[in-house]
């Protein structure tokens, strides 16, 4: 299991979510964003709950079993997640752009204070079981937080005006430029529920419209992760340091969990962050789907560092630690920014009252290339 375990995770976690991104794409319109979001958040927490109460269960008797639970709770956290990720950036395809990229960076920062939490842990605790415990609770906390956050999202006057359908939007932009109500007229309108919050029209979206619209951007973001997930994390945690043997901290503990997990994320959030001041090429540039296309060269570059174990194929051509580390640093930087830039332009290539639709149509590419992606991993590992 262990050999193995990461590609069985990457599986169990990204097939489901494609199945849930479908899901949401088909719900659209039919069950509120609200409903949505707050349910997916509820069943991550439950997860969560349970999986740090095992934790401290000793399961060293029923250890197949413990897999098949372990999984079985990837494949149902990954698939809330989706529907959560997927339906809030369906949300913020009716904000302005740069909070369509905040949502995305935040992701990138998530993964990035999930590795350092890995890491701490590592360092101060004790045992495994500590650590595993006060990392799993650090997931508890910040989901609680989520849901605490997302219900004071109505009350703010920002978001309460790009949350309207596009036609009340005008209607209240008309009213105050006219001047001919008063504050608390504009604050009552403002607070009314619209269609798209708590009601819908119950019809699926025009799939063909959109994919007419943004089909170059959704196979960019297919494609992306597709060759991200194929390395990270199933063939770049298993690359070890060349100095392994020599009992250093550093080789033998935290060579994996800085130099592929840590590393990895934080270059994937400074790629997102980038796309806040640089949006280059643009929705339309036929350099773009160039740049995606020629990220395929990382995996015959990572298949060649210190990979282990190796049953295949023998030869190490980059058999220096520095090595992994730069291109590591260059898969991240490169998904953050190549990924971002598509899934940003994405909403605003199509009508306004089909970017929340356009936005979950989005997280299908993406969910489709992690799949994808992990399929391919897993055969790639029995390769090697």
């Amino acid at each position: 299991f262990q050999s193995y375990f990461e590609s069985y995770l990457s599986v169990a976690s990204t097939v489901p979510s494609v199945l849930c991104v479908i899901l949401n794409f088909l719900m659209v319109n039919k069950i509120s964003s609200n409903t949505r979001i707050l349910t997916s958040l509820a069943i991550m927490l439950v997860i969560f709950l349970m999986t740090t109460a095992l934790v401290k269960t000793d399961t060293s008797s029923w250890t197949k079993e413990f897999f098949t639970v372990t999984l079985a709770s990837v494949a149902i956290v990954s698939g809330a997640s989706n529907i959560f990720s997927g339906s809030i950036f369906g949300i913020t395809g009716r904000f302005p752009m740069k909070n369509s990229q905040a949502v995305i960076s935040g992701q990138g920062m998530g993964g990035t204070v999930s590795a350092v939490a890995s890491v701490v842990d590592l360092a101060a605790a004790g045992n495994v079981t500590d650590s595993a415990f006060a990392y799993f609770m650090t997931a508890v906390v910040f989901i609680f937080l989520c849901i605490i956050v997302y219900l004071i999202l109505p009350y703010l006057q920002y978001s309460k005006y790009y949350l309207k359908i596009p036609e009340e939007r005008v209607q209240t932009a008309a009213v105050i430029s006219n001047g001919s109500t008063t504050e608390e007229d504009i604050q009552q309108n403002m607070t009314t529920p619209t269609q798209s919050q708590n009601g819908s029209s119950g019809v699926i979206p025009p799939l063909k419209t959109i994919l007419k619209k943004n089909i170059v951007l959704g196979l960019c973001v297919f494609y992306v992760f597709m060759v991200s997930i194929i390395i990270f994390p199933s063939i770049s945690s298993n690359i070890e340091s060349i100095n392994k043997g020599s009992g250093s901290q550093w080789s033998n503990k935290y060579f994996a969990p800085l130099t592929c997990f840590l590393l990895y994320n934080f270059a994937d959030f400074c790629g997102r962050q980038v796309t806040a001041w640089i949006q280059i090429p643009g929705p339309k540039s036929k350099f773009l789907p160039t740049l995606v296309v020629l990220r395929t060269v990382f995996i015959p570059l990572f298949v060649f560092c210190n990979y282990q174990p190796r049953d295949t194929i023998k030869v190490v051509f980059f058999n220096q630690d520095l090595y992994p580390v730069i291109f590591t640093i260059l898969l991240g930087l490169s998904n953050g920014y190549l990924g971002t830039l598509p899934m940003i332009y994405g909403p605003k290539v199509v009508p306004k009252e089909l970017s929340e639709a356009a936005g979950v149509g989005m997280s299908f590419f993406l969910m489709s290339g992690l799949a994808m992606g992990s399929a391919f991993s897993v055969l790639l590992v029995h390769l090697i």
